[in-house]
């Protein structure tokens, strides 16, 4: 799955020589916490909404009314923004955008063109949604977890087993856990765990947990 796929296109932007006053009005009123900065068409910096809580004036100010319309109403966002802005392609994958977000510690990414034009933004709730669809959990059925170690030919005797009970698979991953072992996770169009749970376990995958999960 790519990022065009997945995140929300053609985002509100700002020129640099925008007011903070309406950056901030922009992102309340639109509830976003990121908002890029776009001068001659090209993405020059990004401001978010802790950016702007951190040169809001502080409950305790002695300044009054006056002075802090006027101190607030000559910054503008080119002051504040961050330059260096992280990015993502278009044509990026999904797993791109979620290793750049967790690698780089944060919540949402730019997503420009080949052109370098603003493209979209992706954020992680958009991550999170995907990693339910992916998993098809909102259609719900059987989610069994099995016990899988690392070696050639996993996927084709726990697809067998599945194949020869005439049982569809919807989704499938799998996991490293910890200790080094691996943990595979099936998804599957089934209510009768039981008889799965044995010829599993008979090919020598164990059966660690199973559930009913979402609506079938």
């Amino acid at each position: 799955m790519f990022v065009s796929a997945r995140m929300t296109p053609s985002p509100v932007t700002v020129p640099p020589n925008t007011a903070i006053a309406d950056a901030f009005s922009l992102m309340k009123i639109n509830k976003f916490r990121r908002l890029p900065v776009v001068e001659d068409g090209k993405l020059v910096g990004i401001v978010t909404d802790r950016d702007l809580r951190e040169v809001s004036p502080s409950p305790a100010t002695t300044l009054s009314v006056f002075e802090l319309n006027y101190l607030l109403g000559k910054l503008q966002v080119k002051d504040i923004m961050k330059k260096a802005v992280i990015t993502i392609r278009d044509d990026a994958t999904i797993e791109e955008a979620a290793l750049a977000m967790y690698t780089n510690k944060i919540g949402g990414l730019v997503v420009v063109d080949a052109a370098g034009g603003v493209a979209g933004v992706i954020t992680e709730t958009d991550i999170f949604k995907c990693l339910v669809d992916i998993m098809g959990l909102p259609e719900g059925r059987t989610r069994l977890t099995l016990e899988c170690g690392d070696k050639i030919g996993v996927l084709h005797d726990v697809s067998k087993v599945f194949r020869d009970l005439g049982i569809n698979i919807l989704s499938m991953a799998t996991h490293r856990l910890p200790d080094g072992k691996f943990q595979m996770v099936i998804r599957a169009d089934s209510q009768d765990t039981a008889l799965i749970s044995e010829r599993l376990t008979a090919a020598g995958y164990p059966v660690q947990h199973v559930v009913q999960i979402g609506n079938p």
